[in-house]
């Protein structure tokens, strides 16, 4: 991948998310103003600010790199990826205890 293209990337997975770079900023534990800069001037991040950049969107290093790691997506399941992408940590966390909940609740039934 080159400089543009992790650029690009990035920015993809902001609009996917409907993240602000602020939200990136916030949720990766970087400073707007390095957020803007880099995604404004087109400056590829160091390595470990790409890896910050990878925790905040929860996502490994691999997963950011990888190509063609596509797998179809019922429509039920591309809805719940979609919200949890909007979901910051604490949300996330939530709907996962939330989720093993209904499951243990589920299981409690058999």
């Amino acid at each position: 991948m080159t400089e543009k293209e992790i650029i690009t990337h990035i920015k993809e997975l902001c609009a996917e998310r409907n993240w602000t770079y602020y939200r990136l900023a916030k949720e990766s534990g970087i400073a707007y103003s390095t957020i803007n800069t880099m995604l404004s001037k087109t400056v590829a991040p160091s390595i470990p600010t790409l890896f910050k950049i990878c925790r905040g969107f929860d996502i490994s290093i691999s997963q950011f790199f990888a190509t063609d790691s596509h797998v179809e997506l019922t429509e039920s399941q591309e809805k719940c990826l979609s919200v949890w992408n909007a979901l910051d940590a604490q949300g996330r966390q939530l709907a996962l205890a939330y989720m093993a909940g209904l499951a243990k609740r589920g299981e409690d039934l058999l």
